[in-house]
């Protein structure tokens, strides 16, 4: 085994990579750390083999860790042969001749090389014809990862799964679509993928603090049929839909019958607090067996301990926590998965 298999370059969303360091220092005990990117990347050594790191990390995964890109090739940016050298060690590799390939490149802003991130992987892939590899952006079987530092270039080979996400760095991107209400729809959408939720397979949803709309017109696209509430004006382009019912109230105001939705939202832009009270008040309305994607706001300095202060709060409801994690699409908050006893 490559003596430097147990080292990783972790990230998290911009100035979380402290929790996520925290995260890993709960996980493993003692760990090394350098930063690459001021709160957001980082390189950690793991005193655990590699194979068995990888699957502490990946099998339960963390909330805050966004992206896990093993490291195991460092070369000196610095050097005229670095890059034949990159490419001579990933022309070794067996299991890529041949297969479909990601070629994932990042850099930081540091970095001593010009170039920048997309050229510099146009220039690795024109080094590579030798592969006769298939190189794609999504699906691929193995994923070539390069993160150009400040005066080093680190290099892993891995499967896409234990990566924790097969977009470069875990930054999924999606395109915004002409007349989106607003791009809290991509924290639906992320949590689709990450969470593996079929959304099309719910018959009714409630949406707690739904307005302008973001959630709820998502919903309607899979096919549900959806409660909204809210004080606030939802987009005018919802107000007559026909598999659409709003109430213009504060959810504290609005009673539904026991077991009406297989599916609950929420993401309400108010203290986690209040967000579980509210939520909980009208868990009775979600059948058992039904899903809750709620978001939880990260309002304070000590979010690990809010969280688990949220998450003992639902768990006595009578849910049960999936998924814990913040969301590429996430900012100061995380997304909770949960399925009702």
């Amino acid at each position: 085994m490559n003596n430097e298999a147990y080292r990783f370059i972790c990230t998290a969303n911009h100035s979380f990579a402290p929790y996520a360091q925290e995260e890993l220092r709960r996980r493993f005990g003692k760990l090394k750390s350098k930063t690459l990117i001021s709160g957001e990347t980082f390189l950690v050594t793991l005193f655990e083999e590699a194979d068995r790191a990888v699957d502490m990390i990946v099998s339960n995964p963390p909330i805050f860790l966004r992206h896990l890109q093993p490291v195991q090739l460092e070369l000196n940016a610095e050097a005229d042969n670095a890059f034949d050298h990159l490419v001579q060690y990933l022309m070794h590799q067996d299991k890529l001749h041949g297969a479909k390939v990601s070629l994932q490149v990042r850099k930081a802003d540091s970095s001593m090389l010009e170039a920048s991130a997309g050229q510099l992987r146009e220039s690795i892939l024109s080094m590579l014809t030798g592969l006769s590899a298939e190189f794609v952006v999504r699906d691929a079987a193995w994923v070539i990862s390069v993160f150009a530092a400040e005066d080093r270039m680190y290099v892993g080979v891995s499967e896409p799964g234990n990566n924790l996400s097969d977009w470069s760095g875990g930054a999924i991107r999606f395109q915004r679509e002409e007349g989106q209400i607003s791009r809290a729809k991509f924290k639906l959408l992320e949590a689709e993928q990450s969470f593996g939720i079929d959304f099309a397979a719910f018959d009714t949803g409630l949406d707690i603090g739904a307005a302008p709309g973001g959630w709820t017109s998502f919903l309607l696209e899979r096919g549900l049929r959806v409660t909204a509430v809210d004080p606030a004006l939802m987009h005018e382009s919802l107000q007559q839909h026909p598999s659409l019912r709003i109430y213009k109230k504060n959810a504290s105001e609005v009673q539904f019958q026991d077991g009406e939705f297989d599916l609950l939202v929420c993401d309400m832009s108010w203290s986690p607090k209040q967000m579980v009270k509210l939520v909980t008040e009208l868990l009775p309305s979600l059948r058992t067996g039904g899903t809750a994607v709620v978001t939880v706001k990260l309002m304070h300095k000590k979010p690990m301990a809010l969280i688990d202060d949220v998450i003992s709060s639902f768990e006595a409801a009578d849910m049960q926590i999936q998924r814990a994690k913040q969301l590429f699409h996430n900012r100061d908050e995380i997304t909770l998965y949960m399925i009702k006893y």
